[in-house]
């Protein structure tokens, strides 16, 4: 709201001398400082508000800053017992993969020398079968 005052000087007045209209020209003076004092007053006064307002919010930012701090430890934290869970099956895996290369070895022998067996047990027939026919 703006309000538009309208002071008249007096030297505006006239070059004649009038006592009363000197006082009128000092008091309308005096009610124009003063609705100016008034109206600054007010913008302190709102000035005041305003600043209140946004220390309000800037209390509720940095406690929400906080809070969202918190809600990221707790999920990285939640995020650790899921590699640490998954760097132990992958030792778990290493182990039984160690273990296993032994016997997959064994097997492959014991599979080789059964198939050994067998051929030299066909080439014995066979040699038999051989020997019958001369």
């Amino acid at each position: 709201m703006q309000m538009v005052l309208r002071v008249k000087h007096p030297s505006s007045l006239g070059g004649g001398g009038g006592g009363d209209e000197e006082e009128a020209g000092e008091g309308s003076s005096r009610s124009a400082l003063s609705v100016f004092k008034a109206k600054e007053e007010q913008i302190e006064r709102r000035k005041m508000e305003v600043r209140e307002k946004v220390f309000a919010h800037l209390g509720r930012v940095e406690e929400e800053s906080k809070r969202l701090a918190f809600i990221r430890q707790e999920l990285e934290g939640m995020a650790d017992p899921t590699r640490k869970e998954v760097e132990s099956i992958r030792k778990r895996i290493d182990t039984v993969n160690r273990q296993l290369k032994p016997l997959g070895k064994t097997c492959v022998k014991k599979l080789v020398s059964e198939s050994e067996r067998m051929r030299m047990k066909k080439l014995e027939e066979l040699n038999k079968t051989v020997d019958s026919l001369y």
